[in-house]
């Protein structure tokens, strides 16, 4: 039997953490991690490390953090690790093909989406903003450009009615994962003819902003529900009432219409039911800036006068 491959794995967020955990109790544990660099998070802007470097230094794998992947110091660096087989899930920065070049192998990536569609850094998030009833993950080779690499395996699993982004990123990172270790043997035994993506199917999922959880009242109920669960856990569905900026998470549209200014709360209870440009929202959970998450009742008895005030536009 031949001596397993030296692995290098890339990854950085908590999509990567299941993957790097199963090459860990694998034949392919790595011999190293590549990683972002530490950044600065919460409230008192301390610098944290990504999640695949907390992981990594569990198990005692060093871990590296170039700024930039292509300056030489990093290639060189990476080549001196002699790696036959790169795995990539969720990087973050587009590997040059200096690297790509490296191992006799290939790098193969674990891609939250059932390629060609959504290319790119979002696809969880484009995939509920949609409304796709079915997603995936694909392993693929990468090549020089973005997600367009040819197709290994895929696996389709149906998105939840009420799912979020963090749900669901969590269920394909488990999927991501037990795909990848079972096309790996095959792979290096040459069982596996790679597949050419059809680029005339393509969509992309460009990296979501901030600014991109604002909610727009005036988009019709359905498309509302969709963003509150494309946004959460991040950037957050936002919007405000009053001086307060509130985040909604949790929220269903309702089948009924109303003539009022979008934006409105019509009524308050069990669910805070509110007018949108086609359509009524009812939210279920919501939490104002630095609180602790309310369910819509919690919040309705904590609020004056509620009904009749109007949570805040993308105009205002």
């Amino acid at each position: 039997m031949s001596d397993p491959p030296r692995v290098l794995f890339y990854g950085s967020p908590d999509f990567a953490v299941p993957t790097l955990r199963a090459l860990i109790e694998s034949p392919y544990r790595p011999v190293a991690v590549v990683t972002q660099p530490d950044a600065r998070a919460g409230r008192g802007r301390s610098l944290r490390p990504p999640p695949v470097k907390e992981l990594a230094a569990e198990h005692g794998i060093p871990a590296l953090q170039p700024s930039r992947l292509r300056d030489g110091a990093a290639i060189a660096q990476i080549a001196s690790l002699k790696p036959d087989l790169q795995i990539v899930a969720a990087y973050g920065q587009i590997i040059p093909v200096e690297i790509l070049d490296l191992p006799k192998h290939g790098t193969l990536n674990v891609h939250a989406s059932l390629l060609p569609r959504w290319r790119g850094a979002s696809p969880i998030s484009a995939a509920i903003l949609h409304g796709d009833e079915e997603t995936g993950v694909t392993i693929m080779l990468v090549d020089e450009t973005e997600d367009t690499g040819d197709i290994l395996r895929q696996r389709a699993t149906a998105v939840g009615p009420s799912e979020h982004a963090g749900e669901l990123s969590d269920r394909l990172a488990g999927m991501g994962a037990e795909l990848l270790l079972e096309t790996i043997p095959d792979w290096l035994q040459g069982s596996i003819s790679p597949v050419p993506q059809d680029s005339a199917l393509a969509t992309r999922a460009r990296r979501v902003k901030k600014q991109q959880g604002r909610i727009d009242w005036a988009s019709d109920a359905a498309q509302i529900a969709r963003h509150v669960r494309a946004y959460t856990p991040w950037p957050a569905a936002a919007t405000t009432l009053g001086k307060s900026a509130i985040r909604i998470t949790e929220a269903v549209e309702m089948e009924v219409e109303s003539s009022d200014e979008p934006g409105t709360i019509l009524g308050d209870g069990e669910t805070i039911d509110v007018a949108t440009g086609s359509g009524v929202l009812a939210v279920n959970r919501l939490q104002r800036a630095g609180k602790r998450e309310l369910s819509a009742e919690e919040f309705s008895r904590g609020t004056r006068d509620l009904v009749g005030q109007r949570f805040g536009s993308v105009d205002d």
